[in-house]
């Protein structure tokens, strides 16, 4: 099998990419106690939190979002300690737009979420080019924590300081 010179250099990128994000893995190398709790009770549980009645993982599950995922983002709810959730709207705890929610509608649902002081979820951030520059965009601005999974990134709205994990 012939490699191309352009896919060999996109395949390079993706191998540093995932070099990039390796050294977070389980928690090494993260100097946040929230983010480090947060990849040790979310990324890592291998059970669904449970209480106050909230069942955001089933909903996502009917949304079409893998288990893995809708297991993670169910437990970043607990996690936040929040009581609400929205799908592809702002104004709850944890708001969470999907891959169908609009790219040119990312950064005024960004700015909402900021003003409310909500956790923003946004699902499949590298789906086309005109996503990832916007999301890259987002997290230059934010000030402060925003975590990257390459499922979906995390922008926390609280008095976290700015840092941006790569997980």
């Amino acid at each position: 099998m012939k490699i191309s010179g352009r896919n060999l250099g996109r395949r390079l990128l993706l191998l540093g990419n995932r070099f990039a994000r390796i050294k977070y893995r389980k928690g090494h190398r993260v100097h946040s106690p929230f983010v480090y709790g947060f990849v040790r009770k979310v990324l890592m549980s291998k059970t669904l939190c449970e209480g106050n009645g909230i069942n955001l993982y089933g909903r996502l599950i009917a949304e079409g979002v893998s288990e893995k995922r809708a297991k993670e983002l169910h437990n970043t709810l607990f996690y936040i300690e929040g009581k609400s959730y929205a799908i592809n709207d702002v104004g709850c705890d944890l708001s969470i737009l999907l891959a169908d929610y609009p790219t040119e509608k990312l950064s005024a649902a960004y700015e909402d979420a900021k003003l409310e002081s909500v956790t923003l979820a946004i699902c499949q951030p590298y789906a086309t080019r005109e996503r990832q520059n916007e999301v890259k965009a987002l997290v230059e601005r934010h000030g402060s924590t925003t975590v990257d999974n390459r499922a979906y990134i995390l922008f926390f709205n609280n008095r976290l300081p700015k840092q941006h994990y790569r997980l």
